[in-house]
């Protein structure tokens, strides 16, 4: 369950101010199995003291996401308390891929590593992820292909995790997840937008026990 501002893509999210301590204790009493926390500030409002605000409120993982390309970030979303770290392939080199993995599993943390076409997931695989994110919204035009996970499922190794990112609003979204094989999905704006985030992450995890 994923915790942003507002995104480049959907303008502002949140009305009356954003909280995540609320949001992170709503989600998580829900039955949200980890959180997704925005920390880039520009574009999606976050900040790095919103991973200590969310791991203070609950018990459930806590992932740091964001443009995440120097050591000192990890060294950072560890202090703030996350979890997790996530990697973009199509922001690093295969070099600094490899170095930001090596680090945050030093460090025990997990790290979610984010591909968008073949080849970068084959870049994934390369480095050793054993959690990859098919993100279904493409970084440069901001448009959603959710057809996307079922075309990579099958390149994707068995015993490697699989998150489908994007695009997915509702039980229908996720069942087709859970059919073209993704083992987790992750859900922003649908959550932020809803009137009750409560029922809607409990419709969500009633597909995954179907």
């Amino acid at each position: 369950a994923e915790m942003k501002a507002k995104s480049p893509s959907a303008g502002q999210l949140v009305a009356g101010g954003y909280r995540p301590s609320t949001i992170a204790e709503t989600y998580a009493q829900a039955g949200a199995a980890a959180l997704s926390v925005l920390t880039q500030g520009s574009r999606f409002g976050g900040a790095p003291e919103h991973l200590t605000l969310a791991r203070r409120a609950v018990r459930i993982p806590v992932l740091r996401k964001d443009f995440v390309t120097d050591p000192y970030q990890v060294f950072e979303a560890r202090a703030y308390g996350a979890d997790a770290v996530l990697l973009i392939v199509a922001a690093l080199e295969e070099a600094q891929l490899r170095e930001l993995l090596a680090l945050v599993r030093r460090l025990g943390m997990a790290t979610l590593v984010e591909i968008h076409t073949t080849r970068e997931l084959d870049t994934a695989i390369g480095v050793g992820a054993d959690i990859v994110g098919i993100n279904h919204r493409n970084l440069k035009t901001l448009t959603v292909d959710t057809g996307l996970t079922a075309r990579l499922r099958p390149r994707v190794p068995s015993g490697t995790v699989l998150v489908a990112e994007s695009g997915i609003r509702d039980a229908g979204d996720a069942r087709r997840m859970r059919v073209f094989g993704a083992d987790a999905i992750l859900l922003g704006e649908a959550l932020m937008r809803s009137d009750d985030p409560r029922t809607l992450i409990r419709v969500l995890t009633r597909v995954e026990r179907e």
